[in-house]
């Protein structure tokens, strides 16, 4: 890898790391569904004037179909569902939640696309699933009382929001195979503003938005998104895809340094028990140990 690449790979980290950090801020303040609205549609905006630059609209119109649904599925459902956790749990924790998205790609790529997986992989899914019970073993409590039952909620909602990724990232592959990566993106940001108006319209918040969490709102759809993807597309190119994998290892350490340095969020043993197995069942799921390679889509 090339030292630009790994400029590349490290500001992507740190850019999708620091979205947990910005989610953390305004999120509190503008609601879930209204941030992501925000959000997505100036991520929209600056897609859709690098894709007309490019001379790619046409491909917008000849694949608007999947491209609402990779939309809602990639953007909108685990945008929000992030969003809402971080309303519970810290932004290092919900970020290690989020590196479980190649696992789920894995499964889904298994049951839906027939993947063939080694025995290497199928243990790989396993210790995965082991690591996220490790991360929230005696935090989940059957009964709604209190913050306990939010921090549940939240996790479950992590949790759905990688699985809606590996959906998504198996959809792409099945239905947009070969249209450019930055029409899949553009596509994909308008589609879900499109879808979340009217959500974000009635849930809009009623008081005063403070500057700081416009602020965060802006720099996810700027920094986080729009630019994170030209990043990531860039890398796909230079790269590939198997190289570029490394980010969804890279984000965790990124999003647990922004909360901890801003927020102060601290990291207890727990925490770092569950996101290392976590990422050594995902290195194998994914067969970058002697294994085929599963591809997956971004996850930020």
């Amino acid at each position: 890898m090339k030292p630009r690449d790994l400029v590349d790979l490290l500001l992507l980290a740190a850019l999708w790391g620091a979205a947990f950090l910005f989610m953390r801020i305004a999120a509190p303040v503008l609601g879930p569904v209204a941030l992501v609205e925000v959000r997505v549609t100036i991520a929209a905006a600056c897609l859709l004037a690098l894709l007309a630059w490019r001379g790619g609209l046409p491909l917008l119109r000849a694949h608007a179909a999947p491209l609402v649904m990779v939309g809602v599925l990639h953007t909108a459902a685990p945008f929000v569902l992030f969003s809402y956790a971080v309303l519970s749990i810290t932004g290092g924790f919900a970020s290690i939640l989020n590196a479980t998205t190649p696992m789920w790609t894995a499964l889904v790529a298994s049951a839906w696309l027939r993947e063939r997986f080694r025995a290497a992989q199928w243990l790989g899914l396993a210790i995965g699933l082991a690591g996220v019970a490790v991360l929230v073993w005696g935090k989940v409590d059957v009964h709604p009382a209190g913050t306990q039952w939010s921090a549940t909620l939240a996790i479950a909602a992590g949790l759905a929001g990688a699985a809606s990724y590996g959906v998504a990232g198996n959809y792409a592959r099945r239905y947009l195979a070969g249209v450019n990566s930055l029409a899949v993106a553009t596509g994909s940001q308008i589609g879900a503003a499109l879808v979340l108006i009217p959500f974000a319209l009635a849930l809009w918040p009623h008081g005063a938005i403070d500057a700081h969490a416009w602020a965060a709102a802006v720099a996810l759809g700027i920094g986080c998104t729009a630019l994170a993807y030209i990043l990531y597309f860039r890398l796909l190119e230079h790269v590939g895809a198997v190289r570029a994998l490394a980010v969804t290892f890279l984000i965790p350490l990124f999003a647990v340094f922004w909360g901890g340095v801003f927020l102060d969020e601290s990291v207890s043993a727990q925490m770092a028990a569950g996101g290392a197995i976590i990422l050594i069942g995902t290195a194998l799921a994914l067969g970058l140990v002697g294994a085929p390679r599963v591809a997956i889509a971004p996850t930020r």
